[in-house]
């Protein structure tokens, strides 16, 4: 397993020595610990906004004394659908593993999916590494190993969510709260836990996104006591994840860190025709569902069409790449630069009809038709395309360090998700989701 980032005193008396980790951010960090930001100091040039590099050394403030499991349980990119996850062939494992999940099947939205299927459809649609997946139905109800001879069909997580019938609809939820720790670590938004019987504890401010995640996870479902033996006991969690599927850093050597000092958003332009009618019906919201960062777009074509019709017009790529993903009304794009070669971003578009859908494989350049806009694939009052980017597989939000640019559009917070504007110069477009004129944008 990773060994925990050093956190020790420095040199002077009542300061923390911390080690910059990838995607720390100076507010960040100060959020973690409990100081200001310009408590934090450095005997290197630290920015005020964008990532800190890898590896700087900081000073902060002892201010923070009582926090909780600094142990680091999992690296980021094992948790995420990462790079390191895209070979790896689910049914193939499900089977060799010979337990109940191997034969298991289950109606998904009109469509028999196998469990490894539904492992498969729920890490792709959450970004969520599928061996971690495994491992939480493992710990949950031994179906990856074992035939238990009354299987509990309803409820096999046992996650307390009772409206969440079926494993696709509680793997979800699992994944839902992997995320939302994950991500509320990321921005700063988490501190504390709090158990499934009350009890609260810091979060050790030294930790990765990545084993927030998974301490966030076992605190829904688990005492305080409990808690303790199932994530950091002999027979946790991580425990069954490195039985089945060996050493995690192995992996997580070839893709991590996931950020550095350089990254940078992608040039990428509206997905739709210069001097076409469309209007921001969406402003910024979450990726995928709650626990993703605020950070997908809506638009709607202007074209008299009746709601819901798979519209006519057609959703272009933002940017070139490689379609590695195109299926359930889901695209998603692998962007590539001048020399074909992958830049680690993906832009995802949701709602794409199934009419005249690009296939997975494709490499398309700037402004390629790649679907319709439509309702289908989701929740939808209307035809339009929902566009979000990842990076290395984690979810992106529109704040700093990467702010979302379309067409030289500013992508800018509101103060409740759905309302915010695109900014460009001294234009101001307003996010309105029964497309008025306030909302109405063109290339």
């Amino acid at each position: 397993m990773l060994q925990p980032q050093p956190l020790v005193l420095g040199d002077l008396e009542g300061f923390y020595a911390y080690t910059a980790q990838s995607g720390d951010t100076l507010a960040v960090v100060a959020r973690h610990f409990g100081v200001e930001p310009s408590q934090i100091t450095s005997q290197e040039y630290v920015p005020a906004s964008g990532f800190i590099q890898l590896g700087k050394k900081l000073l902060i403030p002892k201010t923070l004394t009582d926090f909780y499991y600094s142990d680091i349980l999992l690296p980021d990119s094992e948790v995420i659908y990462s790079p390191t996850a895209r070979n790896f062939d689910v049914a193939q494992f499900v089977n060799s593993a010979g337990g109940y999940l191997r034969s298991y099947q289950q109606l998904v939205s009109g469509e028999v999916l196998s469990g490894s299927q539904i492992v498969e459809r729920v890490a792709q649609n959450t970004s969520t590494n599928p061996r971690l997946l495994l491992a939480v139905i493992e710990l949950r109800s031994h179906w990856v190993t074992q035939t238990p001879a009354e299987p509990y069909l309803a409820h096999p997580l046992d996650l307390g969510y009772k409206e969440y019938e079926g494993l696709y609809l509680e793997l979800a939820v699992a994944a839902r709260l992997i995320n939302t720790g994950y991500y509320s670590w990321r921005n700063g938004e988490m501190t504390e836990l709090i158990f499934a019987d009350g009890t609260s504890a810091r979060i050790a401010p030294n930790l990765n996104a990545g084993t927030v995640g998974i301490q966030y996870l076992m605190a829904q479902l688990y005492s305080k006591p409990a808690w303790e033996t199932m994530t950091y006991g002999p027979e946790n969690i991580i425990a069954i994840h490195e039985r089945f599927f060996g050493d995690p850093n192995l992996r997580a050597g070839t893709i991590e860190p996931l950020f550095n000092e350089g990254v940078s958003p992608p040039t990428l332009e509206l997905p739709f025709a210069p001097g076409q009618p469309w209007a921001l019906t969406g402003g910024l919201h979450y990726g995928w569902t709650a626990g993703t960062p605020l950070g997908a777009l809506d638009f709607a074509p202007i074209t008299g069409e009746r709601a819901c019709v798979v519209s006519r017009v057609w959703v272009l790529a933002s940017a070139p790449g490689t379609i590695i993903h195109a299926a359930n009304n889901m695209v998603i794009i692998a962007l590539e630069d001048e020399n074909g070669i992958r830049t680690g971003w993906e832009i995802m578009y949701m709602h794409i009809a199934d009419f005249e859908s690009i296939a997975a494989g494709t490499h398309v350049n700037l402004d390629d038709p790649i679907g319709h806009p439509s309702c289908e694939g989701g929740s939808a009052t209307g035809t339009h395309v929902h566009i979000t980017r990842k990076y290395k597989g984690e979810w992106i939000g529109a704040n700093d360090p990467l702010p979302f640019i379309l067409s030289g559009w500013l992508a800018v917070p509101g103060t409740k998700i759905y309302q915010s504007t695109l900014v460009k110069d001294l234009q101001t477009i307003y996010a309105r989701q029964y497309a008025t004129v306030e909302s109405y944008i063109q290339r």
